[in-house]
């Protein structure tokens, strides 16, 4: 964690470093099984024979498989190495999308008035392609008459069919009943 000017925690960013691989004289192993730049794997050869051979074409000794018996060690440029495996996880990272979900909350005595709100909410949300969740939520003695509920969340699921499918039907919790609806495709 690190802590910024404002004093607000945040998570350090996971990209590779120098520190995650041994590099040429920092590797510990005698015996390394060895792989050439242009990646003929040559065998289990001695370190220094593997730092000999890395050293007369100019570039870097780096053990990619330290856990292997014996570790595997390449030979390669290790900065242009590292670039690439940075390349390839800020690609990865912009490929992701999160999905973020939004919530709607009644309850059985909710009047179709304050229920016309919050599906107009939730068909913004939708079309936005936000996930949203219905709850409902009993007190008291409403929770002997699940049935309404059912119903309200039956009503919103059909009045929202237009731009949404429900990825998970009702379904009792506790003292809320909720459902989740996810963006037409």
């Amino acid at each position: 964690m690190l802590i910024n000017d404002e004093g607000i925690r945040r998570r350090k960013k996971t990209i590779s470093s120098k520190d995650d691989f041994r590099i040429n004289k920092q590797i510990r192993a005698t015996k390394i099984r060895l792989i050439e730049a242009d990646g003929e794997n040559v065998g289990i050869v001695s370190l220094r024979e593997g730092l000999d051979r890395a050293d007369a074409k100019g570039l870097d000794l780096v053990e990619v498989a330290p856990n292997a018996n014996p570790p595997v060690a390449r030979v390669m440029n290790f900065g242009k190495f590292l670039y690439e495996k940075e390349k390839k996880e800020r690609e990865a990272r912009k490929a992701q999308t999160k999905v973020e979900i939004k919530e709607i909350k009644l309850r059985p005595k909710t009047t179709d008035h304050h229920k016309g709100f919050k599906v107009r909410d939730a068909r913004r949300w939708l079309s936005e392609g936000k996930k949203v969740r219905v709850t409902i939520r009993f007190r008291g003695r409403e929770i002997t008459y699940p049935e309404i509920a059912l119903e309200d969340l039956r009503e919103i699921a059909e009045d929202l069919s237009d731009v949404s499918e429900v990825e998970q039907a009702p379904k009792m919790e506790g003292r809320t009943m909720f459902m989740m609806l996810i963006p037409e495709k």
